[in-house]
């Protein structure tokens, strides 16, 4: 049932009680200690990395006042870090540093973690992550891949927009991010619209959806969400896969060549390769191929893995030039 939904759905979607009978979620709906003791059962003995942001952050991880992180990075083994949150606990939340471990890959840092809490995903070969914390906010972005998130300790709360939202979500640099995505400058706890006045178009399209442990989100390509962690600790576990082959690479990085190459030229040139775009691109580029041979179409024939890698060589040729 699972992968006919994935397949068949390109909206978001929630699943109640999906992964209720996992063991990690069993362990959280115990107590926070038994979900941390759960977790340092499996754990490798290696640094973990973590992000650090003080109290008057109040959980968002984002930008300050110069537009460098407002939190810090550090490294430790599992056991010191869950300490802390163990020392945190009966302390006033406003005095608690917000502390978070995100995208940490399930089978690289745990044993044995990701077959006892199994999820059917058909023939797709995800990758596996958990994201663990206190009391979070984490801007609206998006991510390339389809997310399919799980919440296995605390609850979490997902403000999801369609991908053409973007403009309107008021999106930072994309070369200077807290993770690697373009995120949203919208406080979305104190919203200003007076500097950001699209955004109510952007709320007029929002989806929320809150997660109780057990809980599955369904997260399709390009949506944008915003994500909080409700609880005084929160554990979440997703898996991202893409349906095209990895060698056809990262979208992103043909945005950030095409900024640095075609958009400060002069008007009359960015329209000239903006058709140009259209012909060879964003059309599927079957009339820039139809006229030649099929034995000489190179590139503008559709890509397999051969011509993805010569065409990936021929780009680190040019840029290192």
């Amino acid at each position: 049932m699972l992968d006919a939904l994935l397949r068949q759905e390109a909206t978001p979607f929630v699943i109640r009680g999906l992964v209720r009978d996992w063991p990690l979620v069993q362990a959280g709906l115990e107590s926070d200690r038994a979900a941390r003791a759960y977790l340092l059962a499996h754990a490798r003995d290696r640094e973990f990395v973590f992000s650090s942001a003080q109290p008057d952050a109040g959980g968002r991880l984002f930008y300050d006042a110069d537009m460098a992180v407002n939190f810090r990075m550090g490294k430790a083994k599992l056991p010191e870090i869950f300490a802390g949150f163990d020392t945190a606990r009966g302390q006033d939340a406003a005095q608690v540093p917000t502390v978070y471990l995100g995208s940490v890959d399930m089978h690289e840092f745990f044993y044995g973690l990701a077959d006892a809490n199994p999820m059917p995903l058909g023939s797709r070969i995800p990758l596996a992550s958990l994201w663990i914390g206190n009391a979070s906010r984490i801007a609206a972005h998006n991510d390339f891949p389809d997310n399919f998130a799980c919440c296995a300790a605390g609850r979490r709360r997902f403000t999801l927009f369609p991908p053409d939202q973007f403009a309107n979500l008021y999106l930072g640099p994309i070369d200077i991010t807290p993770a690697g995505r373009p995120i949203s400058m919208v406080d979305f706890a104190a919203p200003d619209f007076t500097t950001y006045p699209r955004f109510r178009d952007a709320l007029a399209t929002a989806q929320v959806a809150e997660l109780e442990p057990g809980d599955a989100l369904f997260i399709p390509s390009l949506w944008y969400h915003h994500v909080e962690g409700l609880s005084d600790f929160n554990i979440l576990v997703n898996y991202w896969w893409r349906d095209t082959p990895r060698y056809l690479g990262q979208p992103h990085n043909a945005l950030h060549h095409a900024i640095m190459t075609i958009r400060d030229l002069p008007e009359e040139e960015r329209a000239i390769w903006q058709a140009m775009f259209d012909h060879y691109v964003f059309s599927g580029g079957e009339a820039a191929r139809a006229h030649l041979p099929e034995k000489g179409r190179g590139v503008l024939a559709p890509l397999d893995a051969q011509t993805a890698q010569r065409l990936h060589h021929f780009l680190l040729r040019s840029l290192s030039l």
